[in-house]
């Protein structure tokens, strides 16, 4: 199978490199600036606990240099996905599937939805441009289950995790879904093939869509953030409002707030995507997290007070600090 990589960092560096050493699969990288030369020159590279995993790389910066794929895995930062969507068709074969192992609400994520329609998610796909290159009938869900790091270009910090859990955009199992979750589940990933990938992601975001942007601001690991009175009740508030919306999209939590809280906690003195973002002085992923939340519930006429006010106080942190552009995709908000 040919695999490529759209985005070399944390996670892409992650699947990429035991993708690499298993020696399964042909694998590529589409990268550039200081990544791309790393990988050229050291090749894939990431630091574990039983020491440094190397594996050769084939990276490019132009995707008709690498061909067509029959995956292409895309970890991309979301703010780079609508510039970056129409200049992957050299990757794009007949079968070639589409794999997001990216944060948050992906641009396809309501376009099964009864009452949505074809319409795209304004704050993750604006205009569509996304959907239109990049077709839901490709696309496989993934959800990462897994703590990394890039301390230098080119070379991951893997801290713990390895779940990855793949399913059909559209819901259901399939052939070609269960041959992915062959293919990285023989690299070492612990992997599930899910009928039900949509709820798969709105779980994972329902727990982290508060600690990122709450990290951002604080500058605090998640255990401080949960030993605050004050802030896990306003991240439990914010839950609540996000598990409204879920029940009315077919993804029903099951789980209250302080059950996943006690869940997070054991994770201990982890510092967010967000947080490492904030840190690193790179643009922050907030619409996927948090605006998308936002948007989906104006769509279904639900009030969210408490997730307002955490996009409000997070995205006007990142707008003084450069970090979050001035114009945002952000709905149903005077202030634009």
């Amino acid at each position: 199978m040919k695999v490529c990589i759209v985005g070399a960092g944390a996670i892409g560096g992650f699947i990429g490199t035991r993708l690499a050493q298993a020696g399964r699969a042909q694998v590529s990288a589409l990268a550039r600036g200081a990544t791309l030369a790393a990988l050229q020159s050291s090749g894939w590279r990431m630091q574990t606990a039983a020491g440094l995993l190397q594996a050769p790389a084939h990276a490019a910066a132009s995707p008709a240099e690498l061909g067509v794929q029959d995956l292409v895995v895309l970890a991309v930062k979301g703010p780079a996905l609508p510039a970056l969507a129409p200049t992957l068709a050299p990757l794009l074969g007949p079968h070639t599937l589409l794999m997001p192992a990216m944060n948050g609400v992906p641009w396809w994520f309501c376009q099964s939805v009864p009452g949505f329609g074809d319409a795209p998610l304004h704050s993750v796909d604006p205009g569509g441009v996304v959907a239109h290159a990049l077709p839901v009938s490709r696309v496989l869900g993934c959800v990462v289950h897994a703590s990394t790091a890039t301390p230098e270009p080119g070379l991951v910090l893997h801290r713990m995790g390895q779940g990855l859990i793949v399913g059909e955009a559209a819901g259901g199992q399939s052939e070609r879904a269960q041959a992915v979750v062959d293919l990285l589940a023989h690299a070492g990933f612990e992997t599930t093939h899910s009928a039900n990938v949509r709820h798969d992601i709105w779980y994972k975001l329902w727990g982290n869509m508060t600690m990122n942007p709450v990290s951002a601001l604080t500058g605090a690991t998640m255990d401080r953030i949960l030993a605050d009175p004050l802030l896990r009740n306003f991240c439990s508030a914010a839950m609540r409002e996000a598990a409204a919306i879920g029940a009315r999209i077919g993804c029903p939590i099951a789980q209250s707030p302080e059950d996943r809280h006690q869940i997070t906690a054991k994770l201990g003195a982890i510092k967010t995507s967000m947080l490492q973002d904030v840190e690193a002085g790179r643009a922050i992923e907030l619409d996927a997290l948090v605006t998308a939340v936002q948007e989906i519930g104006q769509h279904l006429g639900l009030a969210t007070p408490t997730i307002d006010a955490l996009l409000g106080l997070t995205r006007l942190f990142g707008r003084v600090r450069g970090l979050y552009p001035e114009s945002s995709p952000a709905v149903g908000d005077l202030a634009g």
